[in-house]
């Protein structure tokens, strides 16, 4: 897979949030490319349904080359929305559904082929063999390369992996939700070669003023002297340390913190510091 190691969530330059024009969005998206983030993070429902339009028609504009950039979008919520026609917010993971739903993406995208697929979250009516049917029609015609899923356990991942290959698992991790490296997800996905990604990868650091962030943003104003970086850079470089090769996916639309995104990456955490903001965030020392 060819997928930046830094990626750019898209889920805040529509109605969502920003809602950015189409002139903010292509000068947003060459400034991610001039900064190694090629790669784009959707979902279907963003800005109830109408983000992937408002991105797709500044792309069209951009002068960007398709085979520059990825392009990830996530099918399967049913969303309460003036655009679609639901009573309760659910998920269909039928065959004709998840088909049509990529469908309604690559239009409003404008592209021909997604890069990567993501069920968006797991459905306790969905069946392995009909999802796998529906990929399988997918990537036979072309519509789609990978395919993954998000927010996925390991018996869910399990579930799905005996009719399909799943490359993907896009989790919420970061330094102050790390339950996926105790409870066998990342573990699952190292010896099964699934590669994770990670969404709202700063945690609850900068949103919540409790004990816990109060401890990490301690321990953080001593760390960006010695490591000469930004607060934001070294929680990303703590997730970016662990060995399940995670790929995170930030959220700014502010240029400035997507270059230092990038710069993270040159940043190699020591590893008492790594188990330091650990033992911050957690309260107290590991076992």
């Amino acid at each position: 897979m060819t997928y930046s190691k830094i990626i750019a969530g898209t889920m805040t330059w529509g109605s969502w949030g920003k809602q950015l024009s189409k002139k903010d969005m292509i000068l947003l998206m060459h400034h991610c490319i001039e900064n190694q983030i090629t790669t784009f993070d959707h979902a279907d429902i963003y800005g109830s349904y109408t983000t992937e339009a408002d991105f797709g028609n500044a792309f069209k504009d951009s002068g960007i080359k398709r085979e520059t950039i990825q392009l990830i979008s996530k099918c399967g919520i049913q969303y309460l929305s003036e655009n679609r026609n639901n009573t309760v917010k659910h998920y269909d993971y039928s065959k004709e559904y998840i088909i049509w739903s990529v469908e309604k993406s690559l239009k409003k995208l404008q592209t021909d082929y997604l890069d990567l697929l993501l069920l968006h979250r797991p459905s306790p009516l969905m069946h392995p063999e009909t999802i796998a049917e529906a990929i399988s029609t997918l990537k036979a015609n072309g519509k789609i390369r990978d395919f993954g899923v998000s927010n996925f356990t390991v018996s869910q991942m399990e579930l799905i992996s005996k009719f399909q290959k799943i490359d993907v698992n896009q989790i919420e991790f970061s330094l102050t939700s790390n339950g996926a490296m105790h409870n066998g997800t990342l573990d699952y996905m190292i010896t099964h070669n699934i590669t994770p990604m990670a969404w709202s990868p700063l945690g609850s650091v900068f949103k919540e003023d409790n004990e816990q962030s109060k401890r990490i943003q301690n321990l953080l104003d001593t760390l960006i002297s010695k490591y000469n970086t930004t607060k934001d850079q070294l929680l990303l470089a703590w997730i970016l340390k662990h060995p399940s090769n995670i790929q995170p996916v930030i959220g700014t639309t502010n240029t400035e913190r997507i270059s230092q995104a990038n710069e993270a990456l040159d940043i190699n955490l020591e590893l008492e510091d790594w188990f330091k903001l650990l033992v911050e965030s957690q309260g107290h020392k590991v076992p």
